[in-house]
């Protein structure tokens, strides 16, 4: 082989410096890049941490929403059949009320006609009734029929038949 010469060498040493300085570059280049990707990683998992823990105040916050809403249901639910109870009492009240007008109307055509006739009001339970011994026993007939146990039975009417049976014991005792 060939002898090297200085120039030879010094080309080779050059050139060796070049390689080591570009293999040094390429290190540090490398280097940096690690550098750069464990940050990127740090910053990566900081925000998977982050993200979990919005992740789990979401679900917290859906089921305590869930339960809220879970709970206006129910509440709305029991409001509703309230409602529903009570529109049914006022419908039962209402026909109580038109039965009992009704009831009023005739007893104030009875007292009408019966006044008109010149004859002593009785009321429309008790007319014809002209001593004590009747006035009892269709107070206790009276009594059968319109008490509210029975099948016709009502209140009204036979809070009626008292005060009626009441004004006319008074009356017939004087």
């Amino acid at each position: 082989m060939r002898e090297e010469t200085a120039v030879d060498q010094a080309i080779r040493i050059n050139d060796m410096e070049q390689i080591f300085g570009w293999q040094q570059e390429e290190e540090e280049l490398l280097e940096y890049k690690r550098q750069a990707l464990r940050r990127e990683r740090h910053e990566l998992e900081r925000d998977k941490k982050r993200f979990e823990r919005e992740k789990r105040s979401f679900f917290a916050q859906k089921r305590v929403e869930c339960m809220r809403l879970e709970s206006e249901r129910r509440l709305f639910d029991e409001k509703w059949r309230i409602l529903e109870a009570e529109l049914k009492r006022l419908a039962e009240d209402r026909q109580r009320l038109e039965k009992q007008r009704r009831f009023y109307e005739c007893v104030d055509e009875h007292e009408r006609r019966t006044h008109t006739a010149g004859h002593i009001s009785h009321g429309i339970f008790f007319a014809g009734v002209a001593d004590r011994q009747t006035l009892k026993k269709r107070y206790k007939d009276l009594l059968k029929i319109f008490h509210p146990d029975n099948a016709c039975g009502d209140v009204a009417t036979l809070q009626e038949i008292n005060r009626e049976y009441e004004r006319l014991s008074q009356e017939l005792a004087q």
